[in-house]
């Protein structure tokens, strides 16, 4: 997510993605076309119809800030019957929390310092984060210990890493911006995309989007997206061959802020534009089919729900739901 001034303030087991087949006035922008939960998500013959038109999502009342400080909510992510996310201030260390809001609406802390901002969930159900308090890819069990995914690439440490996603084969994709490389000593000389490899090593992705932010993977798991570019955004899409992404296409340019993404179950991509205060739905060629409105700065996307229909969204010290008629990505 894009680091602001304080001023601006699917459903039984757990799986991993890909086994899936606030506060600045708004403006309006250009556009050119160029996540487990706790069912599967439809295929697209039978996942019913897709979002149109213009759309508002409702805050839900038990999930607003009860921090003093200006915050930031990030990493939305749906497990059996309760949504997971960071819930973190924005300045200083950045400190971080992940919190819990269940089915009844009522907001929790899992773990009181965890140091971060995108999660995603593993095979076997614990939360994986990007953690800028470690710098680093952060494992943690549902009941709050931590171990280290990664740390280091070519004995350096990360600026902050961000969002993140896990295909299949458990392979970790995801992004290292520069927004809270404050958090701690270190980083990288350049903002990067990431690839971890099942045997732990590492490689660049991308190098060429500054600060790259939300990281997707489509449903067959053939296609990385990665977005980014601050207020010269850009949603890419790069084609996976034999497991690893190749060069990348640009489906969207004219972004405002690009923040986190979810996936739909017919493809479509749901992009949040941070201080633009809306998500645009677009499909996997890049047509804009849908807009969600929200009422302050927002941050990520994700599905859930007891039938896996309700899109989460999180943004500055909130969480708005929709509910819709397709099912989609948990994260």
């Amino acid at each position: 997510m894009k680091m602001l001034k304080p001023s601006l303030v699917c459903l039984a087991s757990v799986f991993v993605l890909s086994s899936l087949s606030g506060c600045e006035e708004k403006k309006s922008e250009s556009l050119t076309v160029a996540k487990t939960s706790s069912a599967p998500v439809q295929t697209s013959s039978s996942c019913g119809v897709a979002p149109s038109g213009e759309l508002t999502a409702e805050r839900i009342p038990g999930a607003n800030s009860t921090r003093t400080e200006p915050s930031l909510y990030e990493g939305p992510v749906w497990i059996k019957d309760s949504l997971y996310f960071s819930d973190f201030i924005i300045s200083g260390v950045f400190p971080s929390r992940i919190q819990k809001l269940d089915a009844n609406g009522v907001m929790t802390t899992l773990i009181d310092d965890s140091g971060s901002n995108g999660l995603a969930v593993d095979a076997q159900g614990n939360l994986v984060a990007g953690t800028h308090k470690y710098k680093s890819l952060s494992r943690f069990t549902l009941g709050g210990e931590r171990t280290t995914v990664i740390d280091k690439f070519e004995d350096n440490v990360f600026n902050s890493p961000n969002d993140l996603v896990i295909a299949k084969d458990g392979t970790i994709y995801f992004t290292d911006p520069a927004y809270q490389t404050a958090a701690a000593p270190g980083g990288q000389e350049k903002t990067r995309v990431y690839r971890v490899a099942t045997d732990g090593k590492i490689t660049v992705v991308d190098e060429t989007i500054n600060n790259p932010n939300g990281v997707a993977l489509s449903l067959d798991g053939k296609t990385l997206y990665v977005e980014g570019g601050d207020n010269e955004g850009v949603l890419r899409a790069y084609p996976i061959v034999d497991g690893v992404p190749q060069k990348g296409k640009d489906l969207l340019t004219g972004l405002t802020i690009p923040d986190g993404m979810a996936i739909d179950c017919h493809g479509n991509i749901y992009v949040t534009e941070h201080s633009a205060r809306h998500v645009r739905v677009v499909t996997p060629e890049g047509k804009q089919i849908a807009t969600i409105n929200v009422d302050a700065n927002i941050t990520n996307a994700a599905f859930g729900g007891e039938d896996g229909k309700t899109l989460f969204l999180t943004g500055a010290g909130a969480i708005w739901k929709l509910t819709l008629d397709v099912t989609g990505t948990p994260y």
